[in-house]
């Protein structure tokens, strides 16, 4: 039998028929149809999704403020301040007491001083109280209580349902036990202490609140001026490509003409592949300095990524009036840090006004003052109490001095060598505040030195490469020569906007050294507190008239 062309069979051909309807070349053909509709749905949905926002220096800011997550983190401090403040109140806090004993004692029995026989007894008390003590913020210790007590016995041991003729019921009422000191923890104790540190404790976190503020702000006017800059790179290396591919377009006429040698038309399509290049770098850049500035303003960046941030601000160079002894007048008085440096020196000098304290011996002035009863039965003692028919009272003093005192006295010292300690870390934050608001300004006065000169630079060279493009359409220059002079003023271009930037970034950094950033951008700091919260809230000020 004749084996068909094609078939399975060994010595056929499986052909492409067999296996599809239609030819193999349109099944490829309709494969890419629906691959590119894919895709092309793709890049549409994308492009759906993706959204421009146009937000000028100040819109971020707000944002920034409001939801900046080290701003967010931050604002915990002073309540968790507050908290541990209210917390140290509790010193103050009355105690009451309640308490209930039963004690038996058994006496033994024996002879008397006239050898008479006496049995041994079994007494037995029962004592229940109750008090409020506590402590007065100027060091008193108080204690008002009242204590019941229930005496009774038997004749002899184990026969406790018989009364003995010594039964008693006898109580104190209204008993009120002070005590003052005279010397030591008289002017300052412990808990007057860590109240006043934990009150500079919270002066503390508020300006911890402050400070990432004016970080945060500075932080985000330096992305936001990198980020316009980036903007105008991409521009710049735009325009170079342009300049670049016209002159490829210009060489091919001149070389099809027989006016140009194909080698000079091979070096304008190098210089034109390059700033294709550099503008995919420059892109690229873009890109990520845009992602630093989404950082800075979100608390979740899921809602940030696909939105391309556009600034609205101009590259500007507003001319500023620096003087560095107002300058450095501002900044030791407004600069969060040096407040909270000043702040740990008071605390310290109240450490060691403590620790002094703590020399003088423990001379404490005592008084008690009260009511007592006696009777066989509750309601005699209760009646006696009723009627303060029976008062007692006392006063004296304890003079208590440790005879080496030797722990008070290097606490003492090590308290005052630890502030002497901080006030040199003051003096030494002072002085490098000093030194920064100086290289901050002189940084700001360069740059804007720079602003005119990087201009008048770019001026020149688009002066220079308009005058060698013409003399090269005239056949009196040379490609090699444009293609230089294109190159000058791209970096001149470059060059100039990033002195712009680096300009209002100076002015930025001052500001952050100087600690006015607030003020500068009209933005004030508003602190609330209630009971169980206590949250800073920001108020960004009204925009001037």
């Amino acid at each position: 039998m004749a084996r068909h062309r094609g078939s399975s069979e060994p010595g056929g051909e499986l052909t492409n028929a067999r296996l599809y309807p239609y030819p193999l070349h349109l099944m490829k053909f309709l494969g890419l149809m629906v691959a590119g509709m894919v895709a092309a749905l793709t890049l549409s949905a994308r492009a759906e999704s993706a959204q421009t926002r146009a937000l000028s220096l100040e819109d971020c800011i707000q944002i920034a403020i409001q939801h900046n997550l080290d701003v967010q983190i931050v604002r915990t401090g002073p309540q968790i301040a507050q908290f541990n403040l209210s917390g140290t109140y509790g010193n103050y806090d009355p105690l009451f007491r309640i308490d209930g004993r039963h004690d038996n004692n058994i006496a033994p029995g024996g002879f008397d001083n006239q050898n008479r026989v006496f049995a041994s007894t079994e007494s037995k008390v029962d004592t229940i109280g109750s008090g409020i003590s506590g402590l007065l913020p100027w060091g008193l210790n108080y204690d008002i209580g009242a204590t019941l007590r229930d005496r009774y016995g038997t004749y002899p041991p184990g026969t406790n349902g018989i009364r003995s003729p010594f039964e008693t019921t006898s109580g104190e009422a209204g008993a009120l036990t002070l005590r003052q000191p005279l010397l030591k923890n008289f002017w300052i104790d412990s808990s007057r202490l860590q109240i006043f540190l934990n009150k500079q404790n919270v002066k503390i976190s508020e300006l911890d609140v402050r400070l990432q503020i004016i970080n945060t702000v500075s932080e985000v006017e330096a992305a936001y001026f990198d980020l316009i800059h980036a903007e105008e790179s991409v521009k710049v290396q735009q325009q170079a490509m342009e300049l670049a591919e016209r002159l490829v377009a210009e060489n091919r006429r001149r070389v099809e003409v027989g006016a140009l040698a194909p080698l000079d038309s091979r070096q304008a399509e190098s210089q034109a592949a390059s700033s294709r290049a550099d503008l995919l770098q420059a892109q690229s850049a873009r890109g990520t300095l845009e992602r630093v500035l989404k950082n800075l303003l979100s608390d979740n960046y899921n809602d940030w990524a696909n939105v391309t941030v556009q600034p609205t601000d101009a590259l500007l160079a507003i001319p500023q009036q620096f003087n560095l002894q107002d300058s450095w007048r501002v900044g030791l008085a407004m600069r969060p840090d040096l407040l909270q440096a000043k702040l740990n020196v008071e605390k310290q000098g109240y450490v060691v006004r403590y620790q002094k304290n703590q020399l003088y011996p423990q001379l404490d002035l005592v008084g008690a003052y009260g009511f007592a009863a006696s009777s066989a039965e509750f309601s005699g003692a209760l009646s006696q109490l009723n009627s303060a028919d029976n008062p007692f009272w006392g006063v004296g003093a304890q003079l208590t001095f440790p005879l080496g005192n030797t722990s008070a006295r290097n606490s003492y010292k090590s308290a005052k060598v630890s502030k002497e300690q901080i006030s040199l870390q003051l003096k030494q934050l002072q002085q490098a505040t000093l030194i920064k608001i100086e290289n901050a300004m002189a940084v700001a006065q360069t740059s804007f030195q720079r602003v005119a000169a990087t201009r008048e630079a770019r001026l020149y060279s688009e002066a220079a490469l308009e005058a060698e493009q013409t003399k090269l359409e005239k056949g009196k220059s040379t490609t090699f020569v444009v293609l230089q002079l294109q190159k000058d003023l791209t970096s001149a271009r470059s060059a100039e906007i990033r002195a712009l930037a680096d300009y209002n970034i100076a002015l930025a950094r001052l500001a952050q050294n100087e600690g006015s950033t607030l003020d500068r951008r009209l933005i004030t700091m508003q602190v609330t507190g209630a009971e169980n919260a206590y949250t800073p809230v920001i108020f960004p000020a009204p925009p001037a008239p």
